[in-house]
């Protein structure tokens, strides 16, 4: 049994199903989807969820389901936050609370598959873990360790899972403050983060500086932002850059190493990061066998990032 959807019976949706959530219960996960529809979604962190939202309307479905999913499954959240989705990027704001304790911390502790990710509420639009990730996490996690270049590194969980895999990171990151919450990513996993470099710099400009002193890498993961600034106000826009990027990252590739290109830009989908793949790859006379792991049981078809796993045979 799913809850209703009274504002469009017909919109494709999904309540995550009681069996689903036991078994992220058995794999130590606490951060995931709880619902998606087209105009809302509810994303579970611990025992606190985010509820982002494009109108009113949708909220107030998203939360007279949440209330009939919870007596269903016996789920019961501490605090709920919502989040508004705006048109434009520039109008984005940090989450509100809209349920639960006000004078509780806002930064809290969430496990994926066993690993620990610091989260804060206050710090901004995102929260501090793409759940979306998750699967591209685990594959690192398995990938046996080696040099790991992470770019647009963020709070640096691909670092943390490379880490734990045995390998030397590497993360950039413009925002040092992000970098800053990398590294407590790292404590909370036991990790000396003295031993992997953090780079606060713009991913564009270090790329060449590290082909430049011949450094390698046996796995980078290209996750950047649909649109972002970098130093002096250069302008990077995923659509535009990304083969750029990618043709800059393959000079670090060694040979056989994997590559993972990721985005959240609705206009590039998984065929569309082939056709820049094939690209990069006919510049820099390089080739490679393609990979995408299986969809994620809590996002339907289509929602999250669009991820392609590049494994290069030379």
């Amino acid at each position: 049994m799913q809850p209703s959807s009274r504002a469009n019976p017909n919109a494709p949706q999904l309540w995550l199903p009681a069996e689903q959530l036991a078994r992220f219960a058995a794999a130590d996960t606490d951060a995931h989807r709880l619902f998606t529809s087209p105009q809302a979604w509810i994303e579970r962190f611990g025992d606190d969820l985010l509820l982002s939202y494009k109108d009113d309307f949708s909220r107030a479905d998203a939360l007279s389901g949440l209330a009939e999913w919870e007596q269903l499954t016996g789920f019961r959240h501490r605090r709920l936050f919502g989040k508004f989705i705006p048109m434009h990027n520039e109008e984005r704001v940090a989450p509100v609370l809209i349920e639960g304790d006000g004078t509780a911390p806002l930064a809290t502790i969430v496990r994926d598959s066993g690993t620990q990710f610091g989260v804060d509420f206050s710090a901004g639009y995102s929260a501090g873990l793409f759940i979306d990730q998750r699967a591209n996490r685990a594959l690192v996690r398995q990938s046996g360790g080696g040099r790991v270049l992470n770019t647009f590194a963020y709070t640096c969980s691909f670092s943390v899972v490379g880490a734990l895999a045995g390998g030397e990171t590497v993360s950039i990151d413009l925002s040092r403050k992000s970098l800053d919450r990398g590294r407590a990513n790292f404590a909370l996993n036991a990790l000396d983060p003295a031993g992997h470099r953090f780079i606060a710099d713009d991913v564009v400009e270090v790329l060449p500086r590290l082909a430049r002193r011949g450094e390698r890498f046996d796995l980078i993961v290209l996750d950047p932002p649909t649109f972002s600034r970098g130093n002096q106000g250069r302008r990077f826009q995923v659509e535009r850059d990304f083969e750029a990027l990618l043709v800059s990252a393959l000079e670090l590739a060694a040979p056989r190493a994997r590559i993972l290109l990721s985005t959240n830009c609705t206009r590039l989908s998984g065929r569309a990061l082939e056709g820049i793949a094939r690209f990069a790859f006919k510049a820099t006379r390089r080739s490679a066998d393609f990979h995408t792991e299986p969809p994620l049981p809590d996002f339907p078809r289509e929602t999250g990032a669009q991820t392609l796993w590049l494994f290069l045979r030379n």
